[in-house]
């Protein structure tokens, strides 16, 4: 516990709001002379710490939920848009969608002071020549792979950004960068972590495996025009990390006792006791059940965000869910029966929902933590302390991307193989006959991937940028999300966000004339 504080309160020293520029204005956190701090590499080693500690706040409390908001898998509660008009432009769409919106300012910005400080260590530690192995090309590696990728989000979700290579500012500026230049540099920095990243490491910090595996996403995700998408090289780069991890029950991924599994590529490393706690479950609870059984009730929350009902329902009723697969009910709460009672809406009138009333229809289940509950022996007694860790890179989800490569290269009957693998484990080791993916066209299996990766991928934060990625974006979300298909005004361009205001505001470089078309 000591050690945990210790880094929250280091990396707390870096985490000011504000434009990109003024994270790049900022002194390092040991607030000593740069050339003194990259020559001792404990002081590298205590800020790239405050690096990790700061990330996993992308993935903490409603920050972590964000993302998932607005795609054909997750939707907010029916009561969160309701009374929240601005976040609920999130799923509708609409004018709310905007520069002004404070939750899109926020996912920007949480994320840059990650991309500064790992640039000045970059920096440091580049000067001299690197031997792979040696502790100070470890540390440069892992900043190399945090850099990669939180640019790469930035672009998915942004599109242009600026380029944080510090050796460069006086030539690049704080201006956004063409997509082609921004991918280079997320390819250079994520080929960087591939070769110099450990073999093996703390658990919650970057590994070898971690570093080809995002090389390979990079590659499958670049934007068509750049040039750069590459289906080829990225299946190489799975090639490269995927024997060294192991498919394990699905089961096991979601229980708190076997964390950081044959499986996990990296996991963000939390626990049921602040300030580690993530917070989670009362972002993805029920209200319904907290009405009725308290915060003590491991399984109540909020309803910030649930399925929509593709996500949640079966192949018969129109959903993705097929007969006897175990994801279905790891990830997906269906049942909110507690200790014999089921609980109602009673408490809940006043809400005044009409027919939207979902706080007992199916919620999310993956980040549920029993060690919160009132009858857990732990004594927490509230669902706030949930503290899962939280998979970031996992096999399941590589073999999938390894997949779609192979059909893109015209490899589809290896593709299918490679499918069932990940099917065979989700029917708890024996695939039934009727369940093996088949002979396809490369067209078929395009969509049925994407339809497998809601199964095996629910609420583990890949879908908008999986949705991008295949251009698949506008036309799922508008069918399949309640609040995009009732507002019936998302356009093509909401295929990414606004850049915010405050950092038009307070970044010289970038100004309105910068702004994503169609937003002002």
């Amino acid at each position: 516990m000591k050690r945990t504080i210790k880094w929250a309160l280091i990396a707390g020293l870096i985490m000011v709001v504000s434009s990109c520029k003024k994270f790049l204005d900022e002194q390092s956190i040991t607030k000593l002379d740069e050339n003194k701090v990259y020559a001792d590499l404990d002081l590298v080693e205590t800020s790239l710490k405050g690096i990790y500690a700061n990330w996993k706040a992308v993935r903490t409390d409603e920050q972590g939920t964000i993302m998932m908001m607005g795609t054909d898998e997750i939707q907010q509660g029916a009561y969160q848009m309701k009374s929240d008009a601005q976040k609920g432009g999130l799923d509708r769409y609409d004018a709310n969608l905007n520069s002004t919106l404070t939750y899109n300012a926020n996912q920007w910005n949480i994320r840059w002071p990650l991309v500064n400080e790992a640039a000045k260590i970059i920096r440091g530690l580049g000067k001299d020549s690197l031997t792979a192995g040696t502790k100070e090309a470890s540390l440069y590696g892992e900043a190399c792979f945090v850099r990669g990728f939180v640019d790469f989000e930035l672009a998915m979700y942004w599109g242009e950004i600026p380029i944080r290579d510090l050796d460069r500012e006086a030539e690049l500026g704080d201006r956004r960068q063409p997509l082609n230049d921004v991918w280079k540099f997320i390819l250079d920095d994520l080929t960087k972590a591939a070769t110099y990243c450990p073999t093996t490491n703390d658990p919650g910090r970057a590994t070898l495996g971690a570093a080809w595996a995002m090389l390979g996403k990079a590659y499958m995700a670049a934007p068509v025009s750049t040039g750069l998408r590459d289906f080829t090289k990225a299946s190489q780069c799975f090639e490269k990390m995927m024997s060294n991890y192991s498919l394990v029950p699905y089961k096991d991924l979601w229980d708190y006792s076997k964390a950081n599994s044959a499986e996990a590529i990296l996991e963000f490393q939390f626990g049921p006791v602040s300030p580690n706690n993530n917070k989670i479950q009362f972002q993805i609870g029920s209200r319904a059940v907290q009405s009725f059984f308290g915060d003590g009730c491991y399984y109540s929350g909020y309803d910030k965000i649930v399925p929509t009902v593709h996500a949640y329902e079966t192949v018969a009723n129109g959903g993705v869910w097929e007969d006897g697969d175990l994801r279905k009910d790891e990830s997906i709460r269906y049942d909110f029966t507690y200790y014999g009672v089921t609980p109602t809406l009673q408490n809940l009138t006043w809400e005044d929902l009409g027919n939207d009333y979902d706080e007992l229809m199916p919620h999310i289940k993956k980040y549920e933590d029993f060690r919160t509950d009132s009858h857990s022996d732990e004594k927490i007694n509230n669902m706030w302390n949930s503290g899962k860790n939280i998979p970031i890179l996992r096999l399941g989800d590589i073999k999938l991307c390894y997949a779609e490569c192979l059909n893109e290269i015209g490899k589809t009957p290896d593709a299918v193989n490679v499918v069932n693998e990940v099917r065979t484990r989700a029917w708890g080791g024996v695939l039934p006959e009727d369940k093996k993916w088949k002979t396809m066209s490369q067209d078929a299996f395009r969509t049925n991937i994407m339809e497998e990766r809601i199964r095996e991928l629910f609420a583990e934060d890949w879908r908008r940028i999986d949705l991008i990625r295949t251009g698949k974006f506008v036309e799922l979300v508008k069918a399949r999300n309640k609040w995009t298909k009732q507002s019936g005004t998302i356009q093509d361009y909401n295929t990414i966000f606004p850049i915010p205001d405050t950092e038009m505001k307070l970044n010289s470089d970038i100004g309105p004339e910068d702004q994503n078309p169609g937003y002002n």
